[in-house]
């Protein structure tokens, strides 16, 4: 009975806390467009490669940015399990280990980059504008998610040829599990930057209920 109580009362905190919003700063001037976007399950912050800010296309890049150089405006964030990533590039490819270990905090954590020429609204996809203020902030606490060598900067994994041309993944801090999603951390950057977020999610849904 324990058993099966447990994921009853995980996905009932889920839905309950995720509905509680946090402060969210005003918005003073209209300076920068962000987004975020979910796949129905992973949720990416989604930023300009460019801005006053940072340049991103001197902190990671991809096999593929240079067919998109002149275009590539974007560049989508999403964290995660690096096993997960690794071993799993379609849901497909999923295997109880790999699953297990990432839901228990087992095994390291990775930075999922993807640059993208343009980005299109919609219900998966919602823009939000930040100060200038704000984007410095959530620019920062991207850049503290990354791992970093001796000359600062940040370790790129080799994936092989699991993913495409303008995708690229990078080792990342903490870890992944049940009470640390992918979702959590993107729900964290929101907070960061004082925007609507939730009080805690593991869910894309907890993040977009406030979006949406």
């Amino acid at each position: 009975m324990t058993l099966v109580l447990l994921p009853v009362m995980y996905l009932a905190a889920s839905v309950i806390i995720s509905r509680i919003p946090t402060r969210q700063q005003p918005i003073t001037t209209s300076d920068v467009t962000v987004f975020i976007a979910t796949s129905g399950i992973h949720t990416d912050l989604i930023l300009p490669v460019k801005s006053n800010h940072i340049n991103w296309s001197e902190k990671v890049t991809s096999d593929g940015i240079k067919y998109i150089e002149n275009t590539g405006q974007y560049i989508a964030f999403g964290w995660g399990n690096r096993d997960f990533y690794m071993k799993t590039p379609t849901w497909a490819d999923l295997k109880f280990i790999t699953a297990f270990r990432a839901v228990f905090g087992l095994g390291h954590s990775a930075m999922h980059i993807t640059f993208f020429p343009e980005v299109t609204e919609g219900p998966e996809c919602v823009r939000i504008i930040l100060n200038q203020e704000q984007y410095a902030c959530l620019v920062r606490y991207i850049r503290q998610s990354f791992v970093k060598n001796d000359n600062d900067t940040f370790v790129r994994i080799n994936m092989g040829s699991l993913y495409g041309p303008l995708e690229s993944f990078y080792e990342a801090h903490g870890r992944f599990s049940l009470f640390f999603t992918c979702n959590t951390w993107v729900n964290a950057g929101l907070k960061s930057c004082g925007q609507k977020a939730c009080l805690w999610t593991a869910f894309d849904r907890g993040i977009f209920y406030h979006y949406n």
